[in-house]
């Protein structure tokens, strides 16, 4: 009986780690493997989802992220960081400069980039369903027990 409650509690404390991966992942891209101990390709995936996103803006304004006539567009782009969401706001009201063509190719850029950071979301999540990477503080119990 006591095998079964432990199993349980590690289940739950596996699925709560497979959350908090998949969160930090979408919150901050490469932020999931960072956690998960795979600081290289955390920094990697981070430069160059980060690189692919600005470069979008930079090509076509803030105006590319437009939840109001773009909604198709803003669900991929939303999938880059919950920032996406801010800035689609201020977009709403208008009132910005607009540099650029932003329903262009900026608007592939950013989209572009939120799609990879999708599949570094799932990356993530199955790394550390696998075990690929460590839990934080789950070292110190396998010393101590």
């Amino acid at each position: 009986m006591a095998e079964t409650n432990t199993n349980n509690r590690l289940s739950l404390d596996k699925g709560l780690w497979l959350i908090i991966v998949g969160l930090a992942a979408w919150m901050i891209p490469g932020a999931g493997h960072f956690l998960i101990r795979e600081r290289k390709r955390g920094i990697i995936l981070f430069s160059v989802t980060t690189a692919l996103f600005v470069t979008g803006l930079f090509v076509g304004s803030m105006g590319v992220v437009d939840w109001v006539t773009g909604r198709i567009w803003f669900y991929a782009q939303i999938l880059y960081s919950p920032a996406v969401g801010l800035i689609g706001n201020i977009t709403k009201h208008g009132g910005y400069p607009v540099y650029g063509r932003p329903c262009d190719v900026g608007q592939i850029y950013t989209c572009i980039a939120g799609m990879l950071n999708l599949l570094c979301i799932l990356s993530a999540v199955y790394m550390a369903y696998c075990g690929r990477g460590e839990m934080i503080g789950h070292e110190e119990e396998q010393d101590n027990g």
